[in-house]
């Protein structure tokens, strides 16, 4: 087989076109190939047509050295695609005996008979190396075409069979064809917008094509892929690092929370547990997202007391002890509020931090003085109390300002944490 540097993935199913499913096999496709060192030119998606896959697979060699499809290898008259790559190749179909041996004892186990249009999945174009599926009874499959130098490798349409036939097939078959690896590490960025990530690291972004600087963005967030191609994954995680050095020692490196941390909440818990300090929460727009960001994360019941969810004046007096004159006087969506709030559910549950949020998420309820989109984030600790105001747009949605104010909240508690010590 020839060295292996190019591929496409081509999804086979018309559900897929019409939204029934979400492809998620050729994400986890295109990550598994660039770990192997295979650069992934082009996710196409194909109906059940075998004129259009025909065409499909014709378009994906003519650019790539490999095409990994999924789906289409069932039982039913629409799964064509073993049949029409066969036929595309030119190669005359016939039955794999071991593979029917295996459909065949499989139904036997479960006490079903096996009908006829089950011993279809084992039949095999000339020359296929058949890759065992012990997950369904579709078995997979490659193809090395010698004249053009291409492959293909057919791979069962379930997730949960595609990903672990892979892994245990496909893995094995692929690795000798690739004569480099390809490493990324991610670098998460808070506080600041994409637009200035790039003005301030422009010169690293543009300069590097080895390793590779791409931005990412999401709701507040900016991540940074960085991604080095080399002969080893040694040498390749190298190359990252050195690029990565550069990015902290930038002007973004202010912003920078972590480098491949899972999320702002994940990374909280573990400053927390590794300092040994606790930590609560008041919220009022938010509605218990930032507890509820924080517990999704494995581990923060050694770190997070609890929380309360203080949607009205009323609950903001007696849950957490905010004053009837500040209520009054400021009103509900203010920093001394938010300060409060934060002040009165640390000294509850006697944790060492606690966040709070209150604002106006939308689409209605904005004044003059605070418009949709005012949020005030307060922070009460060991050491004093303090609050940070956002101004978001009104033209957000109402989830996207709430999503904002969480992650302004745990990002707030995460920069207290990394200069606080336990008790």
């Amino acid at each position: 087989m020839a060295t292996i540097t190019t591929a496409e993935i081509l999804c086979v199913g018309t559900e897929l076109l019409l939204g029934d499913i979400v492809n998620t096999n050729a994400a986890f496709l295109s990550k598994r190939l660039a770990e192997l060192g295979i650069c992934v030119y082009r996710h196409t998606s194909v109906g059940d047509n075998p004129q259009r896959l025909k065409a499909a697979l014709a378009s994906a060699l003519a650019e790539a050295d490999l095409v990994i499809t999924s789906g289409g290898l069932g039982p039913t008259y629409d799964d064509l695609t073993k049949e029409t790559v066969a036929e595309f190749f030119g190669r005359p179909m016939s039955m794999h005996e071991p593979s029917l041996e295996k459909i065949r004892n499989y139904f036997a186990a479960t006490g079903r008979a096996i009908t006829k249009n089950n011993e279809k999945q084992a039949m095999m174009p000339e020359g296929a190396t058949v890759l065992e599926n012990n997950y369904g009874t579709a078995p997979a499959l490659a193809i090395y075409d010698e004249k053009s130098n291409k492959t293909v490798i057919m791979l069962p349409g379930p997730p949960g069979e595609l990903t672990k036939v892979f892994n245990e097939q496909v893995v094995p078959y692929l690795k000798n064809s690739s004569d480099s690896v390809i490493v990324s590490k991610n670098i998460y960025i808070f506080g600041i917008g994409e637009s200035a990530v790039e003005e301030k690291i422009k010169d690293i972004m543009t300069s590097s094509a080895n390793p590779s600087v791409a931005p990412y963005c999401k709701e507040g967030e900016v991540r940074l892929r960085v991604t080095a191609k080399a002969k080893d994954e040694y040498t390749a995680a190298q190359m990252c690092d050195s690029t990565i050095q550069r990015i902290y020692d930038s002007e973004v490196g202010e912003y920078i929370y972590g480098t491949d941390a899972d999320s702002l909440e994940s990374t909280l818990v573990k400053a927390l547990s590794e300092k040994g300090l606790t930590i609560c929460c008041a919220e009022s727009l938010t509605g218990g997202l930032i507890g509820e960001r924080i517990t999704t994360i494995s581990g923060s019941s050694q770190v997070f007391k609890g929380g309360f969810i203080t949607y009205t004046n009323e609950a903001k007096e007696a849950l957490v002890g905010v004053s009837h004159s500040t209520l009054e006087a400021y009103s509900a969506v203010s920093s001394q509020t938010a300060m409060e709030m934060a002040r009165g559910a640390r000294i509850a549950l006697g944790t060492d931090i606690a966040i709070s949020a209150t604002g106006i998420a939308g689409p209605s309820g904005g004044t003059p003085e605070a418009p949709v989109g005012t949020v005030f984030i307060g922070l009460s600790t060991k050491n004093g109390e303090s609050y940070k105001r956002l101004s978001l747009s009104s033209s957000r949605s109402r989830e996207y300002i709430r999503i904002v104010s969480a992650s302004n909240a745990i990002h707030m508690a995460l920069k207290v944490t990394k200069g606080l010590t336990d008790n």
